[in-house]
């Protein structure tokens, strides 16, 4: 429990400390940051790290902060870095990076592209958004063969069970009325 405590600890200075460092950038979901990279608007180009390390320590310490916000955020991040360095559109590369992003954290393609599509209404790019979330997907089933959301109901499953076979335990045990 003391290690738990500890952890968790540890993990909130350093979601504070990039906090800090990114000014106050990383803080909350991210909505802001997405939206502005979404309309055109160049997010620091670590703002994708910061963002990533915060969520990823989020998650460690047993306290996670979401995972759909700040995935888009993730995302919208990283296109908008790409764009800058590339010098191309960082409106469509932010809408591409969320897309991409997503559906690898999600590893449900079809999913995130309606959802990017729907979000954004940028339907002069349904085909680039539909490639780079097919991309994002098919990198996250080689790096993970598991969905996200399958291994996150595992741990609940496993617990209806346990309570499951208890109860019939305890029914077995109760010895019959006469």
């Amino acid at each position: 429990m003391k290690r738990m405590v500890l952890l968790a600890l540890f993990c909130g200075l350093a979601i504070a400390a990039i906090g800090v460092i990114s000014g106050g950038k990383t803080f909350g979901t991210g909505y802001e940051q997405a939206k502005g990279a979404v309309q055109g608007q160049a997010l620091p180009l670590l703002f994708f790290l910061e963002k990533f390390a915060a969520g990823f320590l989020s998650m460690l310490s047993g306290i996670p902060g979401g995972i759909f916000a700040p995935s888009l955020s993730v995302g919208a991040g990283l296109g908008s870095t790409l764009g800058s360095l590339l010098g191309t559109s960082i409106a469509l590369s932010a809408v591409l990076g969320m897309a991409g992003y997503f559906a690898g954290v999600v590893q449900a393609p079809m999913t995130a592209f309606v959802i990017i599509l729907e979000m954004t209404g940028d339907h002069e790019a349904v085909i680039p958004i539909m490639a780079v979330a097919m991309l994002g997907y098919l990198m996250s089933r080689i790096l993970s063969r598991e969905p996200l959301y399958h291994g996150l109901a595992r741990v609940f499953i496993a617990a209806a069970i346990r309570a499951r076979r208890a109860a019939e335990k305890g029914q077995e045990e109760i010895p019959p009325s006469a």
